[in-house]
Order: structure tokens, then C-alpha cells, then sequence
């Protein structure tokens, strides 16, 4: 029978049920391919079996919030780990209780791979425009490497930037009351003020680039909920169709920073080669310089293509900016929903007064003495946090990750992670933990500062303690910005 006439003869409803039972028998696969972990390890939902797996990954999406929520009560507040399911296509999450986190962080990255964790997850092959860049944590360590020794200079930059995106967001008339959408505020902002950041001034206040950057990291999270719903071997051909709106929204983004991003290279390139009309050539301090003078350092060719530079903006741009808006959006709502008594608008535009500059912008020693402000985005950052769990990890070990403390070893591609929600809420940890109390730790924070140098000496533990209290400081009871030196 030739292949027209054999296709003709297929009924819709035989099409229909090939398609079914080509889904089924992939996500059997996917889920018979994924690492067995050891029975003593409690799971949540309908418990251990394939067949209570594949019910559970159904209910993955309503029920994940509750199976971490209660994991916690009953085996991570004792000290013990427990398994919560996951997708069809992904493997089940350990997490892993909060006296293990140090021993966790501890794990080396040939062992315990923070980049393979997010590469599965986000699904980077196909969002982030090609395997090659997304598998290379090139920039992560560029930015690790360089914000924090030019903060000195980046400040005023963002104070400049922050200064004109809340002007030109909420305009100069101080005479009436606006309305505004908070989301839409910061979305406003953020981008502008990162990209500040990353590429500089010329850019970063180009709409077509802003709105490119932004549609790209809203194809990010939209591919990612999609692929997840798909098994494994439809990836490659699903995987590259929703990259297409990546793609599209880049090459936006990109034609006006392609020339700024040319001129650089150039400009930098010519002065490494000893251009006499550049010798005193100076670029400013900002993401792409970084890239540039590191790839150089490194003799990274691969690294000096004005593509390539653009492109390694992509990862930046989807860390940056939905998780700071996110963070300023709640912030505001737990400010503006606490108790007018409470006086504390008033509190923090006192603060902000008395620190502020008499002239010039803001320095890092202004900023650090913002204490009360400072308390206040951490505090929103803890009752309202806007994940469940944080700090993923992959298994990358062939012989697995064994745990001396209780015994079992996670075999390769397992993936761990910590519980956020139940730590931020634990009232063993927190006086009154689902209320909003912005001064929670500036009023420590005051207390110490409060007492003489030899009361200081007498209690060099809780000094260190205090230090820890900042927005910015990580620990196994604060995991907003997640944990150890892949925090973000």
C-alpha cells in the first residue's frame, strides 16, 4: 500500500489515540530514567512506587506548596530529608533539612552542580540561544569576580539611573495623587537600573533594548512552565520552536547594543594591543567591560565577538529583573499594608533624609547606614517570600552524594533543594513569623551598636551574629537570595 492511500486510511480517533499512547509510554520513560532514591527517605503526597509517582507528578502543580509545607512540619523541623515529586519529565526534589545545609554548601561542584541544577530547570539549551552558552558559567563569574570591588563606582552610576527612571515613571507633579500599578512600577525601573549596570547610559534608556530584555526573560519563564509539561523526547523540537520568541525578542534587544558593544571591543582590544591613540583610553566600569577584560585575561576568543558579548547578557538579564522586581513589588505591599500607628513611612523617609548626601549621589558608607530601610526589604523578603524552595542542586557525581550523618547516598542526577517557606515561618526561629515587622533587625542591629567597644570584645559571637543581619547576608535562616557562593 503506498504511503498516501496508508495514510488515508487512518482514522482521526487512531491519530488521536498513536498521540496518546506515544505521550504515555515517553513519560513512562522519562520517569523509569529517573534516579531511584533510597526507601528511607520519607516522599510526600501517595508516597514511594511508580505508580503513586506518576499520580503525584499529575498533581504537582496544586499540591507542591502543601508536600513542602508539610515535609516540613514532619521530617525537616526533626532534622530529616524527604522527597516531593515533580513533573513527568523531571526528576523528584530532596529537600534537604536545615541542619544539613552546611554540609550541603560544603559539596564541591564536580559532586554537587549548582549550574547543571539550572541549566535542567531553566532549560537553558533552548532558552538562553544555544548549548555552548548556556553550559559555560562564564559570565556568572565575571559578575562574581568584578561588582563587588567597583562598587564604589557602579553606586553613583545606579543612584543616577534610579534617579531618572522614578522621574520619568511617576513624572514631577508634586501637587496631585497619581495611581499606579506596582508591578508596572518596577517593571519600570528595574530594567533600566540593571542595564545601568551591564551595557550603560546609552543603552539601558532605549525602549526597543529594554523592551526586548524584558519580553526575553517573560519567554524564559513561559518555555520553562511549557517544557516541563512535555517528556523529553519532544525537547529538542518544542524546545527550539518556543526559542524562537527568544530569539526574536534578542535580535530586538540587540540592534541598538550592537554598535555600543563593537565600539568597546574595539576600543579595548586596540589598547591591549599597545595602540599608541589608545593608551589612555579608560572604559567604564560596567558589565561588559568586565566581560571583555576577563576574556582577554583568560584568552578566551570565543569570548570577544560582539554576539557572543550580547548573548551573555541573556542569563544577567532573567536573574536581574522579574526576582528584583518581585522583591520591590512585595516590599511596597508590606509597607503600605502595615499599620498607619506604626508610623514607619515616617520612620524610614527619616532615615533616608538623615543620611542622604548633602551633595553629590549616594555613597556605599550612606548606604550602609541605612539600617531601618535595610531591615525593612529584608523582613519583606522573609514573610513574603515568593518561592517555596531555594539554592537548587544537581548530583553530578557517577558514584552519587553520600550523607555520613544518616547514612544513604543520592545517586547521579538527583537533585536537592532547601525549604524556604517553612524556615521564613518557623516560629521557633521567628517571634510572630507570618507578621510583617519592619524593624525587626535594625532594632538588633541598634542595640549593638548601642553598647561600649569592651561590652563589643566581651561578645565577639554575637558581633558576628549582628554583621549577619544585613538584606544581602545569606545564612541556613535567611535563604531569599539562596545560600553558600552560588547565592545570587
Amino acid at each position: 500500500m503506498a504511503i498516501p492511500e496508508l495514510l488515508g486510511s487512518v482514522t482521526s480517533a487512531q491519530l488521536w489515540s498513536f498521540g496518546a499512547l506515544f505521550l504515555i509510554l515517553s513519560f513512562v520513560i522519562d520517569f523509569a530514567s529517573h534516579p531511584q532514591y533510597p526507601r528511607q527517605i520519607p516522599v510526600m503526597g501517595k508516597g514511594h512506587g511508580m505508580l503513586n509517582a506518576l499520580l503525584d507528578s499529575f498533581r504537582y502543580i496544586t499540591n507542591y506548596h502543601g508536600w513542602v509545607s508539610d515535609g516540613y512540619t514532619k521530617f525537616g523541623k526533626k532534622g530529616l530529608p524527604f522527597v516531593v515529586r515533580s513533573p513527568l519529565s523531571r526528576p523528584s526534589e530532596v529537600v534537604i533539612p536545615r541542619n544539613q545545609i552546611g554540609w550541603m554548601m560544603d559539596q564541591p561542584d564536580h559532586i554537587l552542580s549548582t549550574y547543571d541544577a539550572h541549566n535542567t530547570v531553566l532549560y537553558s539549551e533552548y532558552n538562553f540561544l544555544g548549548r555552548r552558552l548556556a553550559f559555560d558559567p562564564f559570565p556568572n563569574r565575571v559578575m562574581h569576580k568584578y561588582i563587588a570591588r567597583h562598587l564604589s563606582t557602579v553606586i553613583p552610576n545606579v543612584d543616577d539611573e534610579i534617579q531618572h527612571a522614578v522621574n520619568t515613571s511617576l513624572g514631577d507633579d508634586t501637587e496631585n495623587w497619581k495611581s499606579i500599578k506596582l508591578w508596572n512600577l518596577w517593571l519600570e525601573i528595574v530594567p533600566h537600573v540593571t542595564n545601568r549596570l551591564l551595557i550603560g547610559p546609552e543603552v539601558c534608556r532605549n525602549k526597543q533594548f529594554i523592551d526586548g530584555m524584558v519580553n526575553f526573560t517573560n519567554d524564559v519563564v513561559r518555555n520553562g512552565l511549557l517544557l516541563q509539561l512535555l517528556p523529553k523526547v519532544l525537547h529538542p523540537i518544542f524546545g527550539r520552536l518556543f526559542g524562537i520568541s527568544n530569539y526574536i525578542h534578542w535580535r530586538s534587544a540587540n540592534a541598538p547594543a550592537q554598535p555600543i558593544i563593537e565600539k568597546r571591543l574595539n576600543a579595548m582590544l586596540k589598547k591591549a594591543a599597545g595602540d599608541a591613540e589608545y593608551k589612555d583610553y579608560t572604559p567604564p566600569e560596567d558589565f561588559i567591560t568586565w566581560l571583555i577584560r576577563q576574556a582577554l585575561a583568560d584568552g578566551k576568543t570565543f569570548e570577544l565577538d560582539p554576539v557572543v558579548i550580547s548573548k551573555r547578557l541573556l542569563p544577567i538579564e532573567f536573574a536581574a529583573i522579574h526576582t528584583t522586581v518581585l522583591t520591590g513589588q512585595l516590599w511596597m505591599q508590606d509597607l503600605l499594608t502595615s499599620d498607619p500607628e506604626s508610623g514607619i513611612l515616617d520612620t524610614l523617609r527619616a532615615e533616608i533624609n538623615a543620611h542622604k548626601p548633602e551633595s553629590g549621589p549616594w555613597t556605599k558608607t550612606a548606604i550602609t547606614n541605612l539600617v531601618r530601610l535595610d531591615s525593612s526589604i529584608r523582613e519583606s523578603q522573609r514573610v513574603s517570600n515568593f518561592a517555596v524552595t531555594m539554592i537548587e542542586r544537581k548530583v553530578v557525581a557517577d558514584d552519587g552524594l553520600y550523607n555520613p550523618e544518616l547514612g544513604w547516598t543520592l545517586p547521579k542526577g538527583s537533585f536537592v533543594t532547601v525549604n524556604l517557606e517553612g524556615t521564613h515561618h518557623d516560629q521557633d526561629l521567628y517571634k510572630d513569623p507570618h507578621s510583617y515587622d519592619p524593624l525587626r533587625y535594625s532594632r538588633i542591629r541598634e542595640a549593638w551598636d548601642a553598647k561600649s567597644d569592651q561590652e563589643k570584645k566581651s561578645e565577639p559571637e554575637e558581633g558576628t551574629k549582628i554583621r549577619g543581619l544585613g538584606m544581602v547576608t545569606t545564612s541556613p535562616q535567611h535563604l531569599a537570595f539562596g545560600h553558600g557562593r552560588h547565592a545570587w
